[in-house]
This record gives structure tokens, C-alpha cells and sequence, in this order.
């Protein structure tokens, strides 16, 4: 895992998305965004849009498998990220393997829930999650509701939501990420936790409904920089950075939430001159 490659390489293990908002997609456009090669492990495949998850269709757990072993048996991995995961079969096929190939820089997105509210995580699969994923991960980024989910109880404050990220990191995750985004406000503010201090990072909200893969995009941003080798602050401060100029650069795609803008640093769309006078975000900031 720790051999000289001509470019860092990112795998997702992850489901795909066939709106390309989220998911697999969302990921492998990142990877490429930050200038790190992408590999790709595919969980589910879904049938979605922008506004809601039709159906999923899971891969067998052995698959899962076979395909973390064709990739970082040739390739290797810098760092690996983790999404859709589905059930507790995969995930144990997921931790499994992450244990076997040493994997040191995995990136957990506990996705459980997609943007239009459709479940994408069974329930007798968040048990599996904490236990045999968690314990692995070197950062972990859940949402307000998954957090709540991972601890068990609702999140209504500051003190609760930072004594979650404390229960959460005594799974045995380095470094906990819980985000604000479902917070209600003109600002959003994530928490860090590292399992000793706290930071804080803050931007004003975007005005915008294309936020379909903020997640996946966050998560595969902060596993690219750590490809790079940045310290995990500095990758999480990059990610929020990256993700805020996405939504600040995003445009209308179909007829609900549609996708955040991965590759604002290359193209704008046809006659759409928006975010060319927007406030450029500070390192640290978040959407």
C-alpha cells in the first residue's frame, strides 16, 4: 500500500449512482477534480435521479470482495472511502478486507439515508457498521441524522452533538467529522473532533438546492488530499473548501435536488456565468 506511484490513487468502495450526482460517480469525478487516479469498488447499483431512489440492487458480498482484491492487489490504494454500503454482509466483506490489505487512510461515509429520504442502509446494518468498519476508519463523516443514529438518540445542541462525537470516536475511529449541513441557520458549522481537541469550521450557507452528493463528495475530497498525504486537518479543511466552491459553481440539473459541480475549476455550463463573482471560501470553511 505504501509503494512510490507516478500519482496518488483513491479507491471508493461504494454504490452507484445512475443520476451521477452521488455515489461512485460523485467520487470518481472528485478523485479526478483534486488530481488523484480513482478506483472503483461497486456495493449496489441503484436507480435514482434527483429526486428519489427507486430501487437498489445489491452485489454479493464475495463480489464486494473480489473486487477490493483486483485493485489493490495491482494497484494499491493511498487511501480508500467507503459510501453505500447496503447491508451488514458487505460490510463485514468491506472490513474483512480493509483488515487483510492493511489499510491505513480509510475514509468512512455512514451513508444511510439519500437526499429525497430513501433508506440506503438496512437496519440491522448499523450494528455491523460500529463494530467491525468503524474501529478501522481514520476519519468517519456522518450527517446530524446519521450521527444521531450512530449514538442512538437525538442531537439538539452543541453539547450533545460534541459529547456524540466523543461516543462516536470510542468506537475507535482517530478522527470524527460530524457535519452541520442539516442544522438550521445562514451559517454551517462542522465538527472535528481528533479524540482530544475540538475545531470548528464555518461558512455561510449556499444558497443553492443542487446539494445532491455533498456527502459523497465531502468524504472522497478529504480521501483525496490524505492520497496526497496531507494531515487530516489539513484534508478536511481542503474538502470543505472544494465542496463549497462546488455548490457556489452549481447549476439546475433535472427536477429535484440536482448535483453539486465537480469540475468548476475546468467548465461552466453553456451561458451560465454564475459564481464568477462569488466570495472565494478561506481554507476551513464548509458548505
Amino acid at each position: 500500500m505504501n509503494e512510490t506511484r507516478a500519482a496518488p490513487v483513491a479507491l471508493t468502495i461504494a454504490g452507484s449512482d445512475s443520476g451521477g450526482g452521488a455515489g461512485i460517480q460523485a467520487d470518481l469525478k472528485t478523485f479526478s477534480a483534486l488530481g488523484v487516479y480513482g478506483a472503483s469498488v461497486i456495493t449496489a447499483v441503484t436507480a435514482q435521479d434527483t429526486q428519489r431512489v427507486y430501487g437498489f440492487v445489491e452485489m454479493e458480498p464475495a463480489f464486494v470482495a473480489q473486487q477490493i482484491d483486483a485493485v489493490l492487489g495491482d494497484i494499491g490504494a493511498d487511501a480508500v472511502k467507503t459510501g453505500m454500503l447496503a447491508g451488514a454482509p458487505i460490510i463485514e466483506a468491506v472490513a474483512e478486507r480493509v483488515k487483510r490489505w492493511d489499510v491505513q487512510r480509510l475514509v468512512v461515509d455512514p451513508v444511510m439515508v439519500a437526499k429525497g429520504g430513501d433508506k440506503l442502509l438496512r437496519d440491522d446494518a448499523v450494528d455491523a457498521l460500529r463494530r467491525r468498519l468503524l474501529p478501522l476508519a481514520l476519519v468517519v463523516t456522518p450527517n446530524l441524522p446519521e450521527a444521531e443514529v450512530l449514538v442512538g438518540r437525538p442531537l439538539r445542541d452543541w453539547d450533545e452533538i460534541r459529547a456524540a462525537a466523543k461516543e462516536i470516536a470510542s468506537f475507535g475511529v482517530a478522527n470524527v467529522v460530524i457535519k452541520g449541513g442539516h442544522r438550521e441557520g445562514d451559517t454551517v458549522t462542522d465538527l472535528l473532533f481528533d479524540g482530544r481537541d475540538f475545531k470548528e469550521l464555518t461558512t455561510g450557507r449556499v444558497p443553492t438546492r443542487s446539494t445532491h452528493g455533498t456527502g459523497c463528495t465531502f468524504a472522497s475530497a478529504i480521501a483525496a488530499q490524505l492520497a496526497k498525504g496531507e494531515s487530516v486537518p489539513n484534508a478536511v479543511m481542503a474538502a470543505k473548501a472544494y465542496v463549497t466552491q462546488a455548490l457556489q459553481n452549481a447549476f439546475p440539473l433535472g427536477h429535484g435536488h440536482g448535483p453539486v459541480h465537480h469540475f468548476y475549476r475546468y467548465w461552466r455550463p453553456q451561458g451560465d456565468r454564475a459564481g464568477s463573482a462569488r466570495r472565494q471560501p478561506s481554507p476551513g470553511t464548509t458548505a
